[in-house]
């Protein structure tokens, strides 16, 4: 038997600590480049990545999930400023999209993140996966072609070569390999320090050798944080929302697309990290939804845009061996610190390096095991999954996540459909009638009428049918129509039909999940003491 772990954030902080300096080393470059690709300026997406981290996780219930700017909502920024105007309108728009997130938390709408199937959860973390890879791979090569196209990278590559970024991507992944062999897990250093932070280390060490030789890197392989000029400087990147345009229809507008397409990609993210996590937490939805909220809030009033949780970073988070949420805090506050007092010394961490961390990141996540085990499930299982994975590759991560969602319900509807009834074999009661036996599941919709409209059709004159609705909890009206016109079908052909009906109580229906909440309530909160944030 296991012994228990103690999962407080003072027990854990060896952990937490050294997780959340990768977590920062990984974030850094993301807050910046979804700024940049949102078209907001550079310093809008530091601000969310250490709103995401300080504040979203002292509020969030999340363990290991962590939040900031993320790649899924850029296209909606980018749009939402040029459809305003401004970017000073356009906080006032994340602004309100967190009030919004604070309205569904206390409207109970987190429940939505358990209504998708896992089959959809793992292919979101598959198509994570794959994206990841093929995002890095000019990164840790050493040459990104300028459309940002893959295939043009590798063929821009071959006439490229720069052997100091290859190597610097070649030494990083093989100690992230060799850290992850159970012989370096016995070691004391390898329990004490990621692998992770050893290759940002190296990667630093290694550039700094490379300088004036022909391995050197040049100032676009290496991470670009903008120098404020002293603490004046800091403060004057800070912007305030205008706050004159609260009666512009279009705020709100945009305010409730981002509310609502960065709630749900929250609640995915949040459901993936719960699947991820070696402990198997579960996460409070609607907690997360009010964290979400204020994060944003605060995120657009000191000029930000939007935070939602960010799967990569989780997924970091979770392989640099971080336990509790203070590894997200520990991410925000050195992304404060380093921005506001050295900034310069981020700008020493060769691209290669964070490159390969996030190689080894989408490969655990894609892992070929992980397709082997969904083919194992069955078609209704991979079938959904595949093909959401290439809508999420090949169009979006929310639109792959819809229609993997569409297929696995086609595939439920169709099973039921297969399966409308049990019918036995045919026995003689003692009158020597044909005995023939309906038994009818749990649920009886319409799409099983034209199955069971077919089966009362082929039953034979003079036949003994027991029509067993004992265990079915709805019938859909269709179907109950049609039993009805079987009976009167019954006295023309001497069929004699026996109808086994669901016993109706006489006592006051009560729903399983408020019999789940008054057991609940009964029983006596416990505190606990070793963790002052939960």
């Amino acid at each position: 038997m296991k012994s228990q772990v103690d999962l407080s954030i003072k027990s854990n902080l060896r952990y937490d600590i050294p997780a959340g300096l990768v977590v920062f080393l990984v974030a850094v470059p993301l807050c910046l480049g979804i700024a940049m690709a949102s078209g907001a300026p550079l310093f809008a997406g530091i601000i969310s990545g250490i709103v995401g981290g300080i504040v979203v996780g002292i509020f969030s219930g999340s363990q290991l999930g962590i939040s900031g700017p993320a790649a899924g909502l850029a296209a909606i920024v980018l749009t939402g400023i040029q459809e305003l105007g401004a970017f000073d309108i356009f906080l006032l728009a994340v602004v309100i999209s967190g009030i919004l997130q604070l309205i569904f938390g206390w409207l109970q709408a987190g429940i939505i993140a358990y209504y998708f199937p896992n089959s959809v959860i793992k292919a979101m973390l598959a198509g994570i996966g794959i994206i990841i890879i093929l995002k890095e791979l000019p990164y840790a090569l050493g040459y990104q072609a300028e459309n940002g196209s893959l295939l043009d990278s590798l063929k821009g590559f071959a006439s490229n070569i720069q052997p100091g970024i290859l190597f610097i991507t070649g030494i990083s992944l093989l100690i992230l390999i060799l850290w992850e062999q159970a012989f370096m897990k016995r070691l004391k250093i390898a329990r004490t320090i990621q692998g992770p932070l050893v290759v940002v280390v190296l990667g630093v060490v290694l550039y700094l050798v490379f300088q004036n030789t022909p391995w050197a890197l040049d100032s676009s392989a290496v991470v670009a944080l903008p120098v404020a000029d002293g603490f004046s400087g800091f403060i004057n990147q800070f912007t305030s929302p205008d706050f004159s345009q609260w009666n512009n229809p279009k705020v709100y507008s945009v305010g409730l697309t981002i509310a609502a397409i960065g709630s749900i990609e929250s609640l995915l993210c949040m459901e993936a990290t719960d699947k991820l996590d070696p402990f198997k937490r579960v996460s409070p939805a609607n907690k997360e939804l009010k964290a979400q909220g204020i994060g944003n809030v605060i995120a657009g009033l000191l000029g930000g845009i939007p935070v939602v949780q960010v799967i990569v970073r989780g997924t970091t988070n979770i392989q640099s061996g971080g336990r509790t949420k203070m590894a997200a805090i520990v991410h925000g506050v050195l992304l404060l610190l380093f921005v506001m007092l050295i900034p310069q010394v981020l700008n020493l961490i060769p691209l290669a390096s964070l490159a390969a961390i996030l190689l080894m990141v989408g490969y655990k996540l894609t892992k070929p095991s992980l397709y082997k085990m969904m083919y194992q499930q069955g078609v209704s299982s991979f079938v959904p999954f595949i093909i959401a994975i290439l809508v999420i590759v090949f169009k979006d991560l929310l639109v792959g996540v819809g229609v993997g969602l569409a297929v696995a319900m086609f595939f439920i509807l169709y099973n039921s459909y297969k399966r409308p009834f049990i019918l036995s074999q045919e026995v003689c009661d003692q009158e020597g009638h044909t005995v023939i036996n309906i038994t009818l599941p749990e649920e009886v919709s319409f799409l099983n009428k034209a199955h069971l409209q077919k089966a009362l059709n082929l039953i034979p004159n003079h036949s003994h049918v027991l029509l067993d609705a004992s265990q079915s909890k709805f019938i859909d009206p269709d179907i109950i129509e049609i039993i009805d016109d079987f009976v009167v079908h019954c006295t023309y052909t001497h069929i004699r039909l026996e109808y086994i009906e669901k016993p109706k109580s006489k006592a006051k229906k009560v729903s399983p999940l408020t019999k789940l909440e008054k057991l609940i309530s009964d029983i006596k909160p416990h505190k606990d003491k070793s963790d002052g944030l939960t």
